[in-house]
């Protein structure tokens, strides 16, 4: 179907972009900054970001907007629809009883995962996670997982246009050494990530399939570091990933 011009309602899709400025790093927003951050004009930002404040989507302060919590209702309704989050989180209440640790379903957004599902037992980063949290793609497992399943050189875009900045000493920031990673997941058939996204927290992960052999999402488990070696996590959780991922291939 293509969509003709007399269709798209283009003040909505000014909104939309209003919206999207406004993240973890950039909670609080001028109308000069939402401006340039979306490359709309002044006075068209101005009013996006006063009909989001007159409809409750934004509180404003005479200088700076934040969005309240009735935005949620748009993710967390996107979200709570998807049929993938649905028939997972059974699967990974399931997991995160038999293993002892938290268990997590991503899907892939530009250079971001999106938690679909959770389950958790232990909090093992110091952020809360939960369905809609997002973490940077090119240095998670899940995102690894993800990116493995994309044409390389899509994949590569993707990671070089990431913020590459390290999150902690044993940060990849070099694309080709990311790169490489993501080449090996594509051959191993899971990512194990050992302290790159926060110090402390190691994580295993494996694409989820459907019956074409098609990646629809990415599967881990996190867990603490211990004086385990990493490669031992592989061994002890990586068949249980993988007795997920087999039943869930049935019904994806």
């Amino acid at each position: 179907m293509v969509n003709k011009s007399t269709d798209i309602i283009a003040s909505l899709a000014k909104g939309l972009r209003v919206l999207e400025c406004f993240g973890a790093d950039s909670p609080r927003l001028s109308i000069a900054e939402v401006a340039g951050r979306t490359g709309l004009d002044r006075a068209t930002a101005r009013r996006c970001l006063l009909t989001l404040h007159h409809s409750g989507y934004a509180d404003y302060d005479g200088k700076y907007f934040t969005l309240t919590p009735r935005t949620l209702r748009l993710g967390m309704g996107a979200l709570t629809s998807l049929p993938l989050a649905q028939v997972v989180q059974p699967w990974l209440d399931q997991l995160t009883e038999q293993t002892g640790q938290s268990c997590s379903v991503s899907i892939l957004d530009g250079a971001e995962i999106v938690y679909l599902a959770r389950a958790a037992q232990k909090r093992v980063m110091s952020i809360g996670l939960m369905p809609g949290s997002r973490l940077p793609a090119h240095c998670t497992s899940m995102g690894r997982v993800l990116l493995a399943a994309l044409p390389e050189t899509e994949a590569r875009a993707i990671v070089e246009a990431s913020d590459l900045s390290p999150r902690t000493p044993f940060s990849l920031t070099d694309p080709d050494d990311i790169m490489t990673r993501i080449a090996a997941a594509r051959t191993d058939g899971y990512v194990l990530i050992e302290q790159e996204i926060e110090l402390g927290l190691r994580s295993v992960a494996v694409p989820l399939l459907n019956a074409q052999n098609k990646t629809v999402a990415a599967l881990n488990i996190g867990m603490a570091v211990t004086q385990d070696q990493p490669e031992e996590m592989i061994t002890r959780y990586l068949p249980a990933l993988h007795k997920v991922q087999a039943g869930l291939r049935r019904v994806l």
